[in-house]
């Protein structure tokens, strides 16, 4: 059997795993003008102008996402899951590679894909929100580092995961994890950002072609 390059694999999931950008999604439910300015904050921070915890409340509480919308938005993440992407989680899974997710994310919302795809729910590091009785928002976990623009580089250097370690993702909070994470893979299958592309250890634009990396 081939011998993996890595033994685990840390994957993002907004523009990564699934097609979509889950808070970004919320915003157009609330209409134009929140769509907007949440996009736009948003585009900063995948870019690294903005820094992440500049943005992550205001977005939030522009948007107040209700229960019932994050409901919506975890069945979204599952209908938009990138072409391959279960086999090829499969793939490593069966090489003995560890896969576990990463994300700023809502993991309210990224359980039933995650789940959808076999990952146990302790694999799956993302940002918990909270709502009352009625189901109406009330506020998210701040002390996560996940919120930050070094939060999964601060996650993924202390997670009790074996090495050496490759993070997929397509924005700056991703490109972060370098020194955290051994190596760094630019995904580019749903959006390619140069300045992250430039920097990136390799670039794979397809689930099939991480595999291919992976498993030589």
């Amino acid at each position: 059997m081939t011998t993996p390059r890595f033994a685990t694999v840390a994957v993002d999931v907004d523009s990564t795993l699934s097609g979509i950008e889950g808070i970004d999604w919320l915003a157009a439910r609330r209409g134009e003008d929140v769509a907007r300015h949440v996009a736009e904050l948003t585009t900063q921070s995948m870019h690294g102008v903005i820094p992440l915890e500049q943005v992550y409340r205001a977005r939030l509480d522009a948007i107040r996402p209700r229960r019932d919308d994050v409901d919506e938005l975890a069945r979204a993440y599952v209908d938009a899951l990138a072409p391959g992407c279960a086999a090829a989680i499969s793939s490593l899974r069966h090489a003995g590679v560890q896969v576990i997710l990463v994300s700023s994310g809502i993991r309210n919302a990224l359980l039933r894909m995650a789940l959808h795809l076999d990952f146990d729910v302790g694999d799956v590091h993302a940002v918990d929100i909270r709502f009352d009785t009625g189901g109406a928002y009330i506020g998210f976990d701040a002390s996560s580092p996940l919120t930050t623009s070094a939060g999964k580089h601060k996650l993924l250097a202390t997670l009790p995961v074996e090495r050496p370690l490759l993070m997929v993702g397509d924005g700056a909070t991703d490109l972060a994890t370098r020194g955290a994470a051994d190596s760094f893979a630019a995904f580019t299958g749903f959006v390619s950002r140069d300045t992250i592309v430039r920097q990136a250890d390799v670039v794979v634009p397809s689930f099939a072609e991480l595999t291919t990396f992976v498993l030589p």
